[in-house]
């Protein structure tokens, strides 16, 4: 056993190599300069629940990015229903006050659906799902013109699975935002 110990000890030559390539190591990893330059500082933080996520401090109001994360733009709905519940409505009030500053945004409704059913099923369901959407938002004064709805059924899972608490991922209502029509 004890010849085996000593064919393994590093000799002065092998420690000396491996010392060295952990110290380049270590000064590889060194890299301060390089990124503060690369990546502006973070803004100072307060503590409260409206700081900005890291990266998004300089997100400019009325853009794209402003809508997504400030206002939201996914709805999620019961199985087999299209009936709009009180998060979702809080959540298209929140869009809709949004829209209403920015007049030059149009909005694309994609609704979407789950597994539970047939595709053609599925496919009227996120119809329905997208329309109820649209009627919501024409109902809170956002012009009906600056709004069109699209059902895709399950055609664009989100995730493939079978439990409950993922499947209600698939059935929502994503709003997109748009600077025309799309082509038809």
């Amino acid at each position: 056993m004890r010849n085996i110990t000593l064919m393994f000890a590093p000799t002065g030559y092998t420690r000396r190599l491996a010392v060295a390539a952990m110290l380049l190591a270590l000064t590889a990893c060194t890299t301060t300069k390089v990124a503060s330059l690369e990546e502006p500082a973070a803004a100072p933080m307060t503590g409260q629940t409206n700081d900005p996520a890291p990266g998004f401090e300089t997100v400019a109001a009325g853009s794209e990015e402003d809508f997504i994360l400030n206002v939201g733009r996914r709805i999620y709905f019961a199985q087999d229903s299209a009936t709009l519940d009180s998060v979702a409505m809080a959540t298209l009030d929140n869009q809709a006050a949004w829209l209403s500053k920015n007049p030059t945004w149009l909005l694309k409704l994609q609704g979407f659906a789950d597994d539970s059913g047939s595709a053609s099923s599925m496919e009227t369901l996120s119809q329905k799902r997208a329309d109820a959407a649209m009627a919501y938002l024409a109902s809170k004064g956002v012009e009906a013109r600056r709004m069109w709805a699209k059902g895709y059924g399950n055609d664009r899972e989100v995730r493939d699975c079978t439990e409950r608490s993922c499947k209600v991922q698939n059935r929502r209502v994503v709003s997109n935002l748009r600077t025309q029509p799309d082509a038809v």
